[in-house]
């Protein structure tokens, strides 16, 4: 479910107690934050704490980033759910907040270490906890909507935590190609899916091989190419079923 800022006012202006007020009564040190969570209660919640904060304006929320995308907001920041129910990858988000220019911060349940580690080699600007007091919450988004870093005690124990795994430089093309296959695809429809021909798929295979070979990190079958890729955030890690 994809959710516009909720209010009836044009692009530019922001509905405040039956009032209408335009970016330039606004002032000039409002920040623009955007919001992916596919939890409505969640984000109702966010939007709560925020509505007080006359600098901090959650201007789009959405289930996904490429749905926040779709919205072509200007933003200041973006305030990201680590676990989204499309299946993306936290890696694979940060990167395409960054590529329009956009900030992110992580806002999370923290449950999973390793999601926060990927976030954190991707270059989030740190890391909040759902359950943080609404001041903490709205100091962390204030901090990151500056460019400023949030330091915590989750962002910390991710960065430690990190085994620092050498990077092997896949290029973007390489990476699609490896998230599709390892992800279940067989080549023939791998190159379906990326528009690709099957020997141009299976080339990129090998050198996606031997570029893990070289980094210490062989992947001779699938299951090593899956594992791979999961380590690297280029596919989500599985999630664990509850033991009853």
């Amino acid at each position: 479910m994809t959710h516009s800022t909720g209010d009836p006012t044009s692009v530019g202006e922001t509905e405040t107690d039956g009032d209408v007020r335009t970016d330039d009564q606004r002032g000039t040190d409002l920040r623009r934050i955007g919001l992916v969570e596919d939890h409505e209660s969640v984000a109702m919640g966010l939007r709560a704490i925020l509505t007080d904060e006359a600098d901090l304006d959650l201007v789009a929320v959405a289930a996904t980033v490429d749905e926040l995308l779709a919205l072509e907001q200007d933003l200041d920041l973006v305030v990201l759910d680590l676990r989204l129910g499309d299946g993306s990858s936290p890696r694979s988000n940060v990167e395409k907040l960054h590529a329009i220019g956009v900030q992110v911060l992580v806002y999370t349940g923290a449950e999973n270490p390793f999601l926060v580690r990927s976030a954190a080699r991707a270059g989030v600007l740190g890391v909040v906890r759902k359950s943080e007091p609404a001041a903490a919450i709205v100091s962390a988004i204030r901090r990151a909507a500056s460019g400023g870093q949030v330091v915590t005690t989750d962002w910390a124990a991710a960065i430690d935590g990190d085994p620092q795994l050498p990077d092997v430089g896949l290029s973007p093309r390489q990476r699609e190609v490896l998230a599709l296959y390892a992800s279940g695809e067989k080549a023939g429809r791998v190159a379906r899916l990326a528009g690709l021909s099957e020997q141009t798929v299976n080339d990129y295979l090998v050198r996606i091989r031997n570029k893990y070979a070289e980094a210490g990190r062989p992947a001779p079958t699938k299951t090593d190419l899956y594992k791979r890729a999961v380590e690297d955030g280029w596919l989500p890690m599985p999630e664990v079923p509850p033991t009853s």
